[in-house]
């Protein structure tokens, strides 16, 4: 069910920028810990709940100025290289996965 505001608080999209580097940086290492310990968060469930998962991360870091290449912003991401962790953890995405993933994906249209 879509988010209800009834009451039709704004929100400030913009306050994010407002937080301490130090700020957003903490809470943005708890969140790759966080993906890192729920291996059972496959990446085609976060991209069809969310639109974004491990694999952006890694191509935010470096779109942020991380030095290393996709591999290795990946690696950092996932705590283990990439084709570990889909060997290890990734199962087959089934048609309906697809299919929200692809749903999603038009919600980012425009979003930077």
């Amino acid at each position: 069910m879509p988010f209800q505001n009834p009451r039709k608080i704004t929100v400030d999209t913009n306050a994010i920028d407002t937080l301490p580097d130090s700020v957003a940086a903490a809470a943005f290492r708890r969140l790759v810990k966080h993906l890192q310990h729920r291996h059972d968060a496959q990446n085609i469930d976060l991209m069809g709940l969310s639109g974004f998962c491990r694999n952006c991360l890694a191509d935010w870091i470096i779109e942020g100025g991380f030095a290393g290449d996709k591999a290795a912003a990946r690696e950092v991401i996932h705590g283990l290289p990439a084709a570990e962790w889909k060997a290890r953890y990734q199962t087959e995405a089934t048609p309906e996965q697809l299919a929200r993933m692809e749903e999603s994906l038009k919600k980012n249209a425009g979003h930077p």
